[in-house]
């Protein structure tokens, strides 16, 4: 049964992710009884994930601040600040952020992929280990244990 679920800006784990960006889990699993993930990018010009598609939830971004270039399969458009694109699962995309710096705001229906960026993120609240990098190898078994495809390189 869902119920109302409230968490303050320092209940929410935030997560290293690509390029020194960070990931914040906003809402999640546990929280939405699997309904839907939210969260939330705070990232610099460049970041860019590798090209791939959902299998298992649709997604939704808005580019809150910043500018990015998006792709969905192979059309490339630009992205604005208050820009908002739906991409269903199995369909192919990627962004670049173009901006200097962006705030994307992310849902995805149902919930789970939250174990992706935990898995291949690193959690703020610990130590980080000398070297710590999101390695492609690294991120290949974390997408493919939440059901994304990682069709080729960042764009």
């Amino acid at each position: 049964m869902s119920m109302a679920y409230l968490a303050q800006p320092d209940q929410q784990q935030t997560l290293e992710w690509l390029d020194g960006g960070t990931f914040s889990v906003l809402l999640d699993s546990a929280a939405t009884d699997g309904q839907l993930t939210v969260g939330r990018f705070n990232v610099s010009r460049g970041e860019a994930p590798p090209y791939h598609m959902h299998t298992r939830e649709d997604e939704i971004f808005m580019l809150i601040t910043g500018t990015a270039l998006l792709w969905s399969d192979d059309k490339q458009m630009e992205l604005s600040e208050g820009g908002i694109v739906f991409l269903p699962k199995n369909v192919p995309h990627g962004y670049r952020i173009t901006s200097d710096t962006a705030d994307l705001l992310l849902i995805c229906t149902p919930a789970g992929i939250e174990g992706m960026f935990r898995q291949a993120g690193r959690d703020l609240s610990t130590p980080r280990p000398e070297g710590f990098e999101i390695s492609p190898d690294a991120m290949a078994a974390a997408a493919d244990a939440f059901g994304q495809v990682i069709l080729g390189p960042p764009r």
